[in-house]
């Protein structure tokens, strides 16, 4: 039986010394593998600047590096897996970064750290204003400067500058959240104070303001010239010196404004604008201000062949006379005490007009529904008296007007005398003679026997003159018979010599 048991227990060694061997042969001992990390601290505040002696601890933990001098820290030997990467440093918000290494690959990481909210300094205020604070003198165009500094080094910096008008609550938002410190505001009006300031805001959102600066601008520039001029198919009203400097814009809507006139005492400009649907009367400053329309909507400045181009100051500035259709009217320059003075002669309908000082007498155009038929009437200023003095001559007659003293008339024709059904002209020249019809001179030949003031250059019209204010010149238009070139404003000798480029892309000039 002792051998039974024996024999037993040795079968049952030899059983579980088996299934051990079968067991240590199905387990596999994997080898360790490893890989690298290699990365960058970086300053985001300071332009992505290297950050020395940040601390960087992983996750398993490995060991604790710091940064060199160039913000780069080495891993080595790391068992592949993956890693939470801790960034800390005084005065910036810790960094945790998730990353993989793998076998035999060095892996790569940038870390960019923020400063921490404590830490951030406010701006400096803005400080070297151009123009100087309490400048005077300045443009209606002018280029506003400023520095801006921060105590924290690199810190990004943007601005926000407003400008006031003084005596005015209206503010004007020039530059938000700008990198800028520069910019251009125009259309400042003349002899005007305005304030501006600037708003200095950095990355954490700190903001300064700075003190409240100011500048006035010059008085308002003499400019005694004024015309219609198309830029980008939008047609508004300028006035210049006659070098063609000081030049202001003085309407800027997107409707057409026409046919300037200065008013004789030179404090209100006259000038017509479709901008209600239908050519109306309006004045405004000399600055181009304070806009008015002055013609009732039922009753506008227009009629054959005339689209806001039919009326005239009085003598005294007080008034001023204007052709709808057939009627001839006259109005208070404020829009009041408007009065019916004359009716055109049966299927015409009244146009260009004058009214001198001398004799206060109206010189006015009549025309029917062809343009080309053209009539020049003379009339007391109460309406009475109309009078032709010019009947309906071969090519196209416009813009009649008086010398200073009332002796004399200026107007254009195309002696050509041609005719189309668009109006026009090959061969407008400008001709002065007495109302009565005598004394004819046409100026745009030049005089008899010069070789040097040749006259009008073929292929051109003269349009639209009128005497200059000393009535020895004439100021006028010249433009290619083709209508496909910009108009141009120029200046003669009454007797046609001298004639001189004013200004280009210009038309409908007046100069007082």
């Amino acid at each position: 039986m002792y051998r039974s048991l024996r024999t037993g227990f040795r079968l049952l060694l030899v059983i579980a010394l088996g299934q051990a061997l079968l067991a240590c042969e199905n387990e596999t001992v994997e080898p360790a593998r490893y890989g690298s990390l290699e990365g960058q601290v970086l300053d985001a505040s300071n332009n992505n600047a290297p950050l020395v002696n940040a601390v960087v601890t992983t996750n398993p933990a490995t060991s604790s590096f710091t940064t060199d001098a160039d913000g780069r820290f080495v891993l080595p030997n790391l068992l592949v897996g993956k890693y939470a990467i801790s960034v800390r440093k005084t005065d910036y918000k810790t960094e945790n970064v998730s990353v993989q290494v793998d076998e035999g690959v060095n892996t790569v990481v940038r870390v960019p750290l923020e400063k921490a909210s404590g830490s951030n300094r406010r701006p400096n205020a803005p400080f070297s204003p151009s123009p100087a604070d309490r400048a005077t003198g300045q443009a209606s165009r002018v280029t506003l400067r400023w520095r801006v500094s921060d105590p924290d080094k690199g810190d990004s910096l943007r601005s926000d500058v407003v400008l006031f008008e003084s005596n005015s609550t209206d503010r004007r938002q020039l530059l938000s959240s700008a990198r800028d410190t520069t910019v251009t505001v125009t259309d400042l009006k003349y002899n005007t104070t305005y304030f501006w300031q600037v708003t200095v805001r950095d990355k954490a959102g700190e903001t300064v303001r700075g003190d409240v600066w100011s500048f006035q601008t010059g008085p308002l520039p003499d400019n005694r010239f004024l015309y219609v001029r198309t830029l980008d198919s939008n047609t508004d009203i300028y006035s210049s010196d006659n070098a063609g400097a000081n030049v202001l814009r003085l309407t800027t809507s997107a409707f057409v404004e026409t046919a300037p006139q200065l008013s004789p005492l030179r404090s209100r400009i006259a000038y017509c604008s479709n901008a209600t649907g239908r050519y109306q009367l309006y004045t405004m400053n000399r600055d181009g201000s304070d806009q008015r329309q002055i013609t009732p909507d039922m009753v506008p400045v227009e009629g054959y062949s005339n689209f806001g181009i039919g009326y005239h100051w009085s003598p005294d500035g007080s008034q001023l006379i204007y052709a709808s259709y057939d009627k001839l009217w006259r109005i208070n320059r404020d829009g009041t005490g408007l009065v019916q003075l004359a009716t055109a002669p049966n299927g015409r309908h009244f146009r260009e007009c004058d009214w001198n000082a001398q004799n206060n007498k109206i010189l006015v155009q009549t025309v029917g529904a062809n343009v080309y038929d053209s009539e020049f009437y003379t009339m007391n200023a109460d309406g009475t008296g109309l009078t032709q003095i010019l009947g309906n001559l071969p090519g196209r007659m416009d813009s009649p007007s008086y010398s200073i003293n009332g002796s004399m008339i200026l107007y254009s024709r195309d002696v050509d005398g041609y005719e189309n059904a668009n109006g026009r002209q090959l061969n407008a020249h400008i001709i002065m003679q007495r109302p009565d019809g005598s004394g004819v001179v046409d100026l745009s030949v030049g005089p008899l026997g010069s070789t040097t003031n040749t006259g009008k250059p073929a292929g051109t019209n003269d349009l639209f003159p009128r005497f200059s204010p000393d009535g020895s010149k004439v100021i006028f238009v010249n433009t290619n018979n083709d209508n496909q070139s910009a108009p141009e404003v120029w200046m003669m000798d009454i007797d046609g010599r001298n004639r001189t480029r004013l200004f280009q892309n210009a038309t409908m000039p007046d100069w007082k």
